[in-house]
């Protein structure tokens, strides 16, 4: 004969056993969630890690493309120097030795203060008046106050001055004109187009790696603008806020 006495110590035994496993099944789906995330936090540390390898490894490569493309350049000027007028060669060697020592010292960083990239770029201009005489014009622009606080990637404002003279006629009858300004915190270089015939305007490789340079270094990109008449590359000068020192 059943009295109906036992259902409520069964129930009154269920409820702190079925609480038990609740809780249980909380604290492990807590600890599991807490774990998931420590571990995706690990992995996105990781990848970002690789991330930074991988723009420096990126980013020492570009560097190292300017310089032996200058340095060949710089050796057949110079052998056809020495042919022609030797105290040109001799004045040109003690130039392009400036060039080098400045510019060994630079290379070893991501940027470089604006004052030392201007040096480098005098020395640089001065070589090309060596060696193009009256063909070749330039100008700098640049307040003293920016130079001394300004930074920019180590040979950049170099390469867009080469990258000007690689890609234009250069004659006295039809001088190039470069001039280099600085305003409202961005570096412009212009030049007047007289373009080459031949194909190597088309490479512009040291325009896409100055490119790749700035986005990998500040996440900024460079601004190209053509006209006609005009060519124009502007570069965003760095300030302290801009580096990681």
């Amino acid at each position: 004969m059943d009295t109906g006495i036992e259902a409520p110590q069964k129930v009154s035994i269920i409820r702190p056993l079925f609480s038990t496993v609740f809780i249980n099944l909380f604290v492990v789906f807590i600890l599991e969630l807490v774990m998931l995330r420590e571990k995706k936090a690990k992995i996105e540390l990781e990848n970002a890690r690789l991330r930074i390898e991988h723009a420096e490894a990126i980013n020492q490569q570009l560097r190292q493309h300017i310089h032996p493309h200058f340095l060949f350049n710089s050796m057949s000027v110079l052998k056809s120097l020495i042919n022609k007028n030797p105290g040109l060669a001799e004045e040109y060697i003690i130039k392009l030795s400036d060039f080098l020592r400045v510019s060994i010292s630079a290379n070893e960083a991501n940027v470089v203060k604006l004052s030392d990239e201007y040096k480098l770029c005098l020395d640089y201009i001065e070589m090309q008046k060596i060696r193009f005489g009256e063909a070749l014009h330039f100008a700098f622009h640049i307040p003293e106050g920016r130079l001394v606080s300004g930074y920019v990637p180590g040979f950049s404002l170099q390469v867009l001055l080469e990258n000007a003279i690689k890609h234009n006629v250069l004659t006295e009858d039809m001088p190039l004109h470069i001039v280099v300004e600085c305003r409202q915190g961005w570096l412009s270089v212009s030049n007047n187009i007289q373009k080459k015939l031949s194909s190597e305007q088309t490479t512009k490789l040291g325009l896409a790696n100055l490119s790749d340079r700035y986005r990998i270094l500040t996440g900024d990109r460079i601004v190209v603008e053509e006209t006609e008449e005009q060519f124009t590359v502007k570069v965003k000068v760095l300030t302290d806020e801009d580096i990681d020192h």
